[in-house]
């Protein structure tokens, strides 16, 4: 994950990152923000999500967008690395990946971050998404 633009080269409307996901593999687990709308373009490769009850498949040049208070998750679909872009708005929700990284792996330590970043994450959605599909 790189961040191209910081919500706050942005007044805090809106951040960018390139994901890199290699094949076949799950990005995070099912999660939904309360703040944030995220759009997703696709660079290269497929990229598979799963938005509420809706499973979208997308190829390059395709936009897929994850709007606040849904339930989603995202991954690499395909046998060759995906690469995408987010416009993640507003911006801001940057910081809780650099505060993650403070305290990772311990997930234990997790919840007061959850709460600062109106985030609900259901960790145990992992091996149910990994065997649906077919994910390492």
């Amino acid at each position: 994950m790189q961040w191209k633009i910081d919500g706050a080269q942005t007044g805090g409307r809106f951040s960018v990152v390139h994901h890199q996901l290699p094949p076949r593999t799950l990005a995070a687990p099912l999660h939904r923000h309360h703040r944030e709308d995220e759009h997703s373009y696709v660079l290269t490769g497929m990229f598979g999500a799963l938005l509420g009850d809706h499973v979208v498949t997308a190829e390059p040049g395709t936009w897929v967008f994850k709007p606040r208070e849904q339930w989603h998750t995202f991954w690499n679909s395909g046998d060759t690395p995906c690469e995408i872009i987010e416009v993640i708005s507003p911006g801001g929700f940057e910081d809780y990946f650099r505060e993650l990284r403070a305290i990772w792996p311990d997930r234990s330590k997790a919840g007061p971050l959850l709460t600062k970043y109106e985030l609900d994450m259901d960790y145990d959605s992992v091996p149910g998404l990994c065997a649906r599909f077919r994910l390492i």
